[in-house]
């Protein structure tokens, strides 16, 4: 049959190579390993977009980062809590004021949740808050410009992780105190804790235009706020907080605070906290904090100093708080999209614990309480409790859903996320992750209509998976795809900073409204130059302001004089490009700051303090044309009590 016995040889090998090929890819894919086909599923070839935008926080870094998905390209750093040269944002004068807090300038923080805004429970890609942890913020990014427009203080806080979580029409942004303190402020002793310390939940009310502002802060006893989500559908209006450390200690908390059997979930009427408020149920506390807006009109940022909060305290409002026990230490708490069921995720429990909001307001309205604690009932545990998920894997820490009824919870001892079904409490698949999950993130899978297709975990240890850099190396983000019945490793990425949790939506509801330039005719900074002719340099004392322009390729003026050492410097440049993708940057030789990157319509200011006499270039450091070398200029500065004439000049005109 076969004319030669090394034809018959290699048949032979090629259908048991293709055999094993076949197994090893249904095995793979059971397993959640890499296989042959993957590559088609994440490329996305030059000059295609990605289909979804991914933010994902930057941890200890302060700032957002955004991913294509699913190529996993790094497409910006998003300057949040942080200062950054690359931008000057925090550096130039501009956005100095973003980081103002009562503690004075504050330009860093631990940024841990981003939550996109949703309208009738969708995301709807017209911002995105995240949380600063340490120094407690929440901070507003417009998804026109990707640029933070506000950032406001939260008194009263410490520890600022339950955050900022949105209500269904982003009527809130919700946060909670991780860390319980002394309200107001005081100088007690720590062992008096139980005593003195309470834990605030911050209601942060957005209006149509974004503005946030402190609506009511709720008081409730010394736990530790981990984790919220807000409810929708059924139960919209209401917004749910973990809590840990209900034994209110202070010490030793990986001892002490793991005593009691379960912990609580803080189920939070805020409809009801509304018309508390309308009543005058609120009481003025003294908190300072301040709100920092950023205009788009003027390109500048004011800080505003607020004195007071509304509190609402649990004894002056019956039913605004109610507490459901939950298995042990939660982390994670999640809605599912029908709003029905509450996913308490308790570290220490080998269960997976649903509990129904149907089954809570029946308690509720029987009244069947355990007890109560500084006046808040505590429903009992198998009232309210609507299913669990049986000895799913070790460590459960968070949930997201798909659009098919179907739950992913991440298990970090175990690291490995496990798909179930919602309802069913059975579960379907599970996948193993590389090394140590912490959150994963669905596009839309926090929302009441999920976009599915992909999930992302987000892992906190990553050696072996990528090249070594020293003793540490960036997290992984691994994506799965998850339009099938099992899940499929797709890729992993580095990502920036330590990233907790993400949130990803399709690119079709940012791209079409994305900003390509500030119309210049719009610009209204106090020291804009809208043409080169407006142009100039102004002494008031030793105070000097540079009007400065820039267009492809030069700087107008690009020859200064009659500076003096010991001179405060402003030079406000207005970048005149009409034109998408063309800022322009400056920077001056011995300034101590950051350069600025003004983008086409913007104006922006860098402040310079002259230290010696000379002569010193500036130059634009954003690669603007084939004559970018080009674009440069000389500033001479003065010794302090010379008579150096003040004079300013571009090509061969004197004075402009």
């Amino acid at each position: 049959m076969f004319k030669n016995s090394k034809s018959f040889l290699s048949i032979f090998a090629t259908v048991i190579i293709a055999s094993l090929l076949s197994c090893n890819t249904t095995e793979n894919q059971a397993s959640g390993l890499l296989n042959n086909d993957v590559a088609s599923k994440v490329y996305v070839k030059p000059g295609d977009y990605d289909e979804f935008y991914g933010f994902m926080s930057g941890g200890f870094s302060g700032q957002l980062s955004v991913y294509g998905l699913p190529s996993g390209r790094l497409l910006k750093v998003i300057p949040v809590f942080s200062q950054d040269a690359e931008k000057a944002y925090g550096y130039n004068e501009e956005t100095k004021p973003m980081l103002n807090t009562s503690y004075g300038f504050v330009p860093w923080d631990d940024a841990h949740h981003p939550e996109l805004s949703q309208t009738n429970g969708e995301t709807d890609g017209r911002w995105i808050f995240i949380n600063g942890n340490n120094t407690p913020r929440v901070a507003r990014i417009d998804l026109t410009t990707f640029e933070t427009v506000e950032i406001i203080e939260l008194p009263n806080s410490s520890g600022n992780h339950s955050s900022p979580f949105t209500t269904e029409n982003t009527e809130y942004v919700v946060a909670g105190t991780r860390f319980s303190v002394p309200i107001p402020q005081k100088d007690v002793a720590i062992d008096s804790y139980k005593e003195n310390f309470k834990g605030a939940l911050s209601f942060i009310k957005v209006d149509d235009e974004g503005h946030m502002n402190i609506a009511f802060q709720v008081l409730l006893p010394a736990f530790d706020y981990d984790l919220a989500h807000s409810g929708k559908g059924k139960s919209h209006g209401w917004t749910f907080f973990t809590t840990y450390n209900t034994e209110e200690s202070h010490t030793l908390k990986e001892v002490t605070a793991s005593q009691n059997d379960k912990d609580f979930i803080a189920a939070i009427n805020w409809k009801l906290a509304e018309k508390y408020i309308a009543e005058g149920k609120g009481v003025d506390f003294p908190a300072e904090h301040y709100v920092n807006r950023y205009d788009d009109k003027t390109h500048m940022a004011t800080s505003t100093k607020v004195s007071t909060v509304k509190v609402l305290r649990p004894e002056d409002c019956p039913g605004l708080v109610y507490f459901l026990p939950t298995p042990k230490s939660p982390h994670g708490i999640d809605v599912d999209p029908t709003g029905e069921y509450i996913i308490g995720s308790g570290k220490l429990s080998a269960d997976l614990t649903a509990h129904s909001f149907t089954n809570m307001l029946a308690a509720i309205e029987a009244k069947e309480f355990e007890t109560t604690i500084a006046s808040i009932p505590v429903l009992k545990y198998d009232k309210v409790i609507g299913g669990v998920v049986k000895k799913p894997g070790l460590g459960p820490l968070h949930t997201e859903f798909d659009d098919k009824g179907n739950a992913y919870t991440t298990f970090f001892i175990s690291s490995e996320v496990v798909k179930w079904k919602v309802g069913t409490w059975e579960v379907l698949d599970r996948v193993p992750t590389y090394y140590s999950v912490g959150h994963l993130m669905i596009p839309g899978g926090d929302s009441k209509k999920p976009q599915g297709k992909y999930m992302v975990a987000l892992n906190k240890i990553t050696k072996d998976r990528y090249l070594p850099t020293g003793p540490e190396m960036n997290h992984s983000a691994q994506l799965y795809d998850i339009s099938g019945d099992k899940m499929q490793l797709l890729l992993d990425f580095p990502t920036i900073g330590e990233p907790h949790y993400a949130q990803a939506i399709s690119a079709d509801r940012i791209q079409s409204k994305s900003k390509k330039f500030y119309p210049i005719e719009e610009n209204e900074h106090p020291h804009r130059a809208l043409g080169e002719k407006q142009t100039k340099v102004e002494r008031n004392g030793n105070e000097v302001h540079i009007y400065m322009t820039s267009i492809r390729s030069h700087f107008a003026p690009d020859n200064i004089e009659g500076i003096k050492v010991g001179d405060k410097v402003y030079v406000h440049l207005t970048n005149l490009e009409q034109d998408f993708d063309v800022p322009h940057g400056l920077a001056i030789q011995g300034a101590n700051t950051s350069e600025i990157l003004v983008m086409p319509g913007q104006t922006e200011t860098m402040v310079w303090r002259p230290k010696r006499e000379g002569v010193f270039a500036f130059y634009c450091t954003d690669f603007c044309s084939a004559l970018h070398q080009e674009m440069q200029g000389y500033i001479r500065v003065s010794a302090k009590n010379s008579n150096t004439p003040l004079k300013w000049s571009l090509g061969l005109d004197e004075e402009l």
